[in-house]
């Protein structure tokens, strides 16, 4: 039996985000009352640079402590992130063999500004949901809820600084020949070096 589950919104989420939601598709909630912790992808993303493993973080506005709410936390753009972040997956993906193919889909998340992280990450799972042709049937908490024992959470198993068992499957990556593979990196790294062939990678 197909069990559901729910889980946080990420920032450009590792591959291990998207191999658990296809698990469970059938029935997806979304937390979107929690209280915002530090640390998380819910504002940061790990992709693969020239030099390695490299994190992309969003900054939030300060404020946004353990007592506010996920859906609540504003973006910063004291200085320029956005510009920072796609010159960063320009460096690291421009010889892929498909960062051309899904350019024109995210370069706007890096020109547009948008007042919320959730709303942000929101959006841009929509796009990658579509990129990887994964149809999922997402729902979000109407309160936050310490424990659902009818549904699976993922809300704190998917974490940078928790070494999970989670196993990616090899794929090519550009600096592979020099930085050798990195598993579960953003699915952005996914996407850009094997396009349309993602999903049988999740």
């Amino acid at each position: 039996m197909n069990i559901g589950a729910i889980f946080p919104l990420f920032y450009l989420p590792p591959i291990e985000f998207f191999s658990k939601l296809q698990s469970h598709k059938q029935q997806v909630l979304i937390e979107k009352n929690e209280h915002f912790p530090k640390q998380t992808f819910r504002n940061r993303a790990s992709i693969h640079s020239p030099n390695g493993k490299l994190d992309l973080a969003v900054p939030v506005v300060r404020g946004s402590k353990t007592h506010t709410k996920v859906q609540d936390v504003k973006i910063s753009y004291d200085f320029d992130w956005q510009r920072l972040h796609w010159l960063s997956m320009q460096t690291s993906y421009r010889s892929s063999a498909f960062f051309e193919f899904y350019e024109d889909a995210f370069a706007p998340f890096y020109e547009k500004k948008f007042d919320f992280l959730f709303d942000y990450n929101e959006r841009l799972l929509e796009i990658i949901l579509k990129a990887l042709k994964l149809n999922v049937n997402i729902a979000y908490t109407e309160e936050y809820q310490a424990e659902y024992p009818e549904l699976k959470d993922y809300r704190s198993v998917i974490h940078p600084k928790i070494e999970g068992n989670y196993e990616t499957k090899p794929y090519y990556q550009v600096f592979e020949d020099r930085n050798g593979f990195i598993p579960n990196l953003s699915i952005v790294d996914l996407l850009f070096n094997k396009g349309p062939q993602s999903n049988q990678f999740i």
